[in-house]
């Protein structure tokens, strides 16, 4: 299987990133695995996709520090590859991190890998449910249930008064972004602030305004979904609970912003959440995903590069990062044994 890794930038992947944990296990499982920077992508007049890309030499790897160092040295091979010749092309890139620095990198993994979808290639998540998931507003087309009371919103009035109706308390967060920033937790004692708040977020865009669940205070579940379902190794499921350090006043749960990742048990309701979300998932090809759950509510759905999949595997002893191989793997024997009898959407499910 050829695996192309679509990431924001080679030079910034990090050891215990989830897609180092699946580019190394697909390496050492015998398949030819290419980084491709989302900067990297040509479309050349012949109407293929090109990618300037680089793998590491084949042999196995024990260390995912070793492996990154093999991919940023000189021993790396490095070529300019033809998109179409990949068999799966896993969008791995968060547009959020673009945001800022580098806007017009936040839709070219799913600008390209549409191209490349056209050409045959299995390319996941699907690119065009991805463009519908592109800031958290994704979140409210699931059922109303399972999501907190929330507020979209850039006036401040508005947002005010909202707060205001839930007793002086909610949550402030860009429409887009990730790893916590410019997430603010209102207190009432916070009213004095508050203008300053919705300022900082407005600067980013819409503010998210959403109530403030109690159970939050003890961190947040990372839930991980594929095809559909809890991902579960013999077993053990791909879960763990977000815990803020004892007497960290933070209210986030991010990892980036420096919670702790601690065992936790995926009880009914947890099951019969990810139940509901299932049918939409489904419906725009998710392939993987991580559900962020407090209490019964969804807080966000996590498409682009979901993380932690390679520390929960080690704090439950499952790797999972191959159970997610393997899948990739029975994906392209479907494309081959069935030819032109699934849509990408299709075989992002099977």
């Amino acid at each position: 299987m050829r695996l192309g890794m679509v990431v924001n930038n080679i030079h910034t992947e990090l050891s215990d990133y989830t897609t180092t944990g699946l580019a190394m296990n697909a390496t050492n499982m015998g398949h030819e695995v290419w980084y491709i920077d989302v900067g990297q992508f040509d479309y050349a007049p012949d109407e293929r996709v090109h990618a300037r890309a680089r793998r590491v030499p084949d042999r196995k790897y024990r260390s995912h520090s070793v492996y990154l160092e093999s991919l940023r040295s000189d021993s790396a091979y490095r070529e300019r590859i033809s998109v179409e010749d990949m068999d799966i092309l896993l969008l791995r890139n968060d547009p959020a991190e673009d945001v800022l620095d580098r806007p017009w990198a936040r839709l070219a993994g799913i600008n390209f890998g549409r191209l490349a979808m056209q050409h045959g290639v299995i390319v996941l998540n699907d690119p065009n449910g991805l463009s519908h998931a592109i800031n958290k507003m994704y979140l409210q087309y699931f059922p109303e249930e399972v999501r907190p009371r929330t507020l979209i919103s850039r006036d401040k009035g508005e947002i005010k008064a909202f707060i205001d109706e839930q007793g002086g308390r909610g949550v402030l967060k860009p429409i887009t972004g990730s790893g916590g920033r410019n997430v603010f937790l209102v207190q009432p004692e916070d009213k004095p602030n508050i203008n300053q708040m919705i300022e900082a977020v407005c600067r980013e865009g819409y503010v998210i305004a959403q109530e403030y669940l109690p159970d939050a205070s003890h961190g947040d579940i990372r839930l991980f979904l594929m095809n559909g379902e809890p991902l579960c190794s013999k077993g053990k499921y791909a879960a763990f609970r977000r815990q803020r350090k004892k007497g960290d006043l933070d209210m986030r749960s991010n990892m980036t912003a420096g919670a702790i990742a601690i065992p936790v048990q995926i009880n009914d309701t947890i099951l019969a959440l990810a139940d509901a979300v299932r049918a939409k998932l489904k419906q725009d090809g998710m392939f993987l995903v991580g559900l962020d759950i407090v209490s019964d509510k969804l807080m966000e759905i996590n498409v682009f590069s979901p993380g932690g999949l390679k520390s929960v595997g080690q704090m439950e002893e499952r790797n999972f990062c191959r159970e997610v191989i393997l899948s990739l793997e029975r994906k392209v024997d479907y494309l081959h044994n069935y030819p032109d009898s699934f849509d990408n959407v299709e075989l992002a499910m099977l």
